[in-house]
């Protein structure tokens, strides 16, 4: 693809300008690479007819397995779908091109509180694609006692020891466990991760599995309570109706996935485009119906189905206590990775 020079653009708007070049990089390809069951096959079909180009789906199971990937050179992906903290990393690693989504037309439709975001603040990298929570969740056909604190996980009844299934994410579980011993995250306080240390170890052997899919193991009634994501648990509960995703006492972990280009993309054109197209509200609510989780474009609720508009883990109340938590230091990562080796010992 031939990339249109500023010099010619004799004084057009850069949105005017992208929308001039959108017949000039039609065609070609695209090569994503994205969690699992993450990518709406419409979506899909909808962008390869508007622009002629075939895209390529592979699926990850977590951040750091992208990243690992990416750190590897060459891997032959334009698109990746970082979340948050990853976002932050990549950026600070010069993983990602600056591909200036603030400048495309579609850019107007970002709700504004995901516009100047830590991880990438006034989005000169990434766009948005969805957005939850990470807590848990309970088959309230097996358990029927209280369901809305993360001491559930750790400190659970005798019924559900042995009942629960975790992610299988670092990140996410020792986070957990900070919350659940109040101490903050990515403390380097070693008196503090001694506690985090200690709440891991005791529930150790209540946890029955750790798998991303861990919500899964509700229906197949291997668990009873599976810590999970919330849009998880929207695409779960409409198998099984008894499934019930955890607003929580303590602050609830929130996460945003965002859709980023990577330096040596080889399709870097096509991957410019992919990024317009998925803040078009449409688009976006394509994204949303599939995955089971709210997004940051304007207008899209309207192309909701009407069960995610009703969705109850997508309307959290407004006085529900969440947090972002940008990347621990290379310090604590060490550390947490010693804790988790020994946790999955």
């Amino acid at each position: 693809m031939t990339k249109l020079k500023l010099a010619l653009a004799g004084g057009l708007s850069a949105v005017a300008l992208f929308a001039t070049a959108n017949a000039a990089l039609a065609a070609g390809e695209l090569h994503i690479f994205n969690w699992g069951e993450y990518t709406n096959p419409a979506l899909i079909a909808k962008f390869e007819k508007a622009y002629d180009v075939k895209v390529t789906v592979d699926e990850y199971d977590s951040n750091e397995t992208m990243l690992a990937k990416v750190r590897a050179g060459h891997s032959g992906y334009d698109i990746v779908v970082p979340g948050d903290y990853a976002v932050k990393i990549m950026i600070e690693e010069g993983l990602l091109a600056e591909t200036r989504p603030n400048e495309m037309p579609n850019f107007k439709n970002i709700e504004a509180r995901f516009v100047d975001v830590y991880w990438d603040a006034g989005r000169n990298y990434t766009t948005p694609w969805t957005h939850g929570l990470t807590t848990f969740a309970v088959n309230t056909d097996a358990y029927k006692g209280p369901a809305d604190s993360i001491a559930l996980l750790f400190d659970p009844p005798e019924e559900l020891k042995g009942r629960i299934a975790m992610l299988d994410d670092m990140v996410s579980i020792i986070h957990a466990a900070e919350r659940y011993v109040g101490v903050p995250r990515c403390t380097s306080d070693r008196e503090e991760l001694k506690k985090v240390y200690d709440a891991l170890m005791k529930a150790k052997p209540y946890w029955r599995t750790y798998s991303v899919d861990s919500i899964n193991k509700l229906v197949s009634g291997e668990a009873d309570v599976a810590q999970t994501w919330s849009g998880s648990a929207v695409v779960v509960r409409q198998q099984l109706a008894s499934v019930k995703f955890a607003l929580t006492k303590e602050v609830m972990e929130a996460f945003s996935d965002n859709v980023a280009v990577l330096k040596d993309a080889p399709n870097l054109e096509n991957a410019k485009l992919f990024q317009n197209f998925v803040m078009d509200p449409e688009n976006a609510a394509l994204t949303s119906d599939f995955a089971g989780y709210a997004n940051a474009i304007k207008g899209s609720a309207a192309f909701f189905s009407a069960d995610l508009k009703a969705a109850p883990e997508l309307n959290v109340p407004a006085d529900a206590a969440t947090e972002f938590v940008p990347p621990c230091s290379a310090e604590v990562t060490a550390l947490y990775n010693a804790m988790w080796t020994e946790l999955r010992r």
